[in-house]
Order: C-alpha cells, then sequence, then structure tokens
C-alpha cells in the first residue's frame, strides 16, 4: 500500500496543488508516519498498530470486477468534464 500510495501522491504532487491531503478511513500507523512527509495534512479516522488486513475493518469488503470500476470511472470522468453551472445573476 505504501509504495502505491506514495505514487499516486507524488503524482497529486506534481500538479501544483494548492494543497494535498491524505485521506484514509483506516491505514498501519506506521504507513501513516511514512507517508506524511509526502503531504500537508494527513486525515486518518483509525491507525492501527497492529494492523493484519483492510478486509478486517469494514462489514461489507466485496471485490469490485475491473468493468464496475471502469463504468464508474467513466461515470464521474464524465461528470468531471460538464461545466458549472453558473448562478443566475
Amino acid at each position: 500500500m505504501t509504495t502505491l500510495m506514495r505514487v499516486a501522491l507524488r503524482a497529486a504532487r506534481a500538479r501544483k496543488p494548492q494543497r494535498l491531503v491524505l485521506a484514509v478511513p483506516v491505514a498501519p500507523a506506521s504507513t501513516v508516519a511514512e507517508l506524511r512527509s509526502e503531504v500537508d495534512d494527513v486525515i486518518c479516522l483509525e491507525d492501527h498498530e497492529f494492523f493484519v488486513a483492510i478486509s478486517a475493518y469494514y462489514a461489507d469488503f466485496r471485490e469490485v470486477s475491473d468493468q464496475e470500476v471502469i463504468d464508474i470511472l467513466k461515470r464521474f470522468s464524465m461528470q468531471s468534464l460538464k461545466p458549472a453551472k453558473q448562478p443566475a445573476a
């Protein structure tokens, strides 16, 4: 998890955001500590010293198919391309 997250954070940082925040619901305490230097702020609802598997922290942790992920990405990608509605003057 750490390597993939670090790559994602560095890719996000390369886009020069005003602020980069890592927000996760649960993570190993060591991972949170390692990634803190990559971001401006970390929000982690639960960090655990003894972290077994992410699925242990969720009541429903079903796998999703590649197609489901592709469909979701397409749906949200198309929404982000739509111009924002301007408020009536």
